[in-house]
């Protein structure tokens, strides 16, 4: 199915490539200039590792590291230098880009970004992090939805960063939007290995879609990340996994999109993201379209409450030094 990891890539296939970057210390602007040019040389790696390559995708944090500094000094802006170099390494060797940001915000904490890159250059997703990881992530909740895009050799593509995927909702939304292709990026460490492993292989199953995901590598001194680039089927089989955790390794496979439509259009069983909104429909024609999931009613009226809401003991992110916020959620 993979072609060798890409080496032998078929008309119809995506090739992938996840880069398990070593995990930055980055504390000053020019850490910064420094971990964006390091970017930039991996761009290259990648277009050289394997030249079939259509996409190459960097973890969570691959910019900033995992100090959580919201120092304005170094955080970025959609048109600052550094999403400019990023831009540049794209069009100069001809591949997709996936990358990561902490975006300066004016009316609060920073955004958690993603962007997804073109060949020419352009901007093709932009996302904010929906679900900081909380308690330990000051940024502030994303208020773009996930965007949707086409990407390779007519592909659809998604985005969603880390934490977002242990929440089943955010990779049957990028389903339901249309995508084929989920990237997932992370800068998790060890204790999540088994959870992100699941998870990954279940958000690939349950909406028959390709998932691509990698984590930040290696230690800065005080965190050990894992790296665990994974590349996961439609049917969750794993296509190609770095098992390893060596740092800077490059995780490769080939995808086939065409083969998502197929499965989404033709399989019966297991059809889930179809399913969901056709409840038996063996039994009622068209199946059952109503809502029978309380928590969606209750998230859409604005009163999600579970019944042991008033038992919850972390509910800010004070056990990890920041300030209980006082600021409502405007969107």
């Amino acid at each position: 199915m993979s072609g060798l990891g890409g080496l032998n890539k078929s008309p119809n296939g995506v090739v992938i490539s996840v880069v398990q970057l070593q995990l930055p210390v980055v504390e000053t602007k020019a850490d910064l200039e420094q971990q964006t040019q390091k970017i930039v040389a991996m761009v290259g790696k990648a277009r050289r590792n394997l030249d079939t390559c259509d996409l190459v995708v960097f973890p969570e944090y691959s910019l900033h590291g995992l100090s959580m500094d919201t120092n304005p000094e170094i955080m970025c802006s959609i048109d600052g230098p550094e999403v400019q170099a990023f831009k540049e390494a794209c069009i100069e060797h001809k591949i997709w880009g996936c990358f990561s940001i902490m975006e300066y915000n004016p009316k609060g904490n920073p955004y958690n970004t993603g962007l997804v890159i073109d060949d020419q250059g352009d901007i093709q997703i932009n996302y904010r992090k929906l679900h900081p990881w909380v308690p330990v992530e000051p940024w502030e909740p994303g208020n773009y939805g996930i965007p949707i895009c086409d990407g390779p050799k007519g592909s659809k593509l998604a985005l969603i960063i880390c934490h977002d995927g242990m929440f089943p909702e955010m990779a049957r939304e990028c389903a339901y939007l249309g995508a084929e292709i989920m990237l997932r990026t992370a800068g998790y460490t060890a204790p999540v290995r088994e959870a992100w492993r699941f998870t990954n292989q279940s958000n690939s199953f349950c909406n028959l879609m390709v998932t691509a995901n990698v984590c930040m590598c290696g230690s800065d001194g005080s965190f050990d990340s894992m790296g665990e680039g994974m590349i996961v089927n439609y049917d969750g089989t794993v296509l190609n996994h770095g098992k390893t955790g060596r740092a800077d390794e490059i995780i490769s496979a080939e995808v086939r999109p065409d083969l998502v439509r197929e499965a989404r259009v033709h399989w019966g069983v297991e059809n889930n993201i179809y399913q969901l909104g056709h409840r038996g429909f063996v039994a009622v024609k068209g199946g059952a379209q109503d809502c029978p999931y309380s928590y969606m009613e209750d998230m859409v009226k604005g009163k999600y409450q579970l019944p042991w809401e008033e038992e919850v003991r972390v509910t800010d992110g004070t056990s990890c030094g920041f300030d209980a916020p006082t600021r409502e959620y405007n969107g």
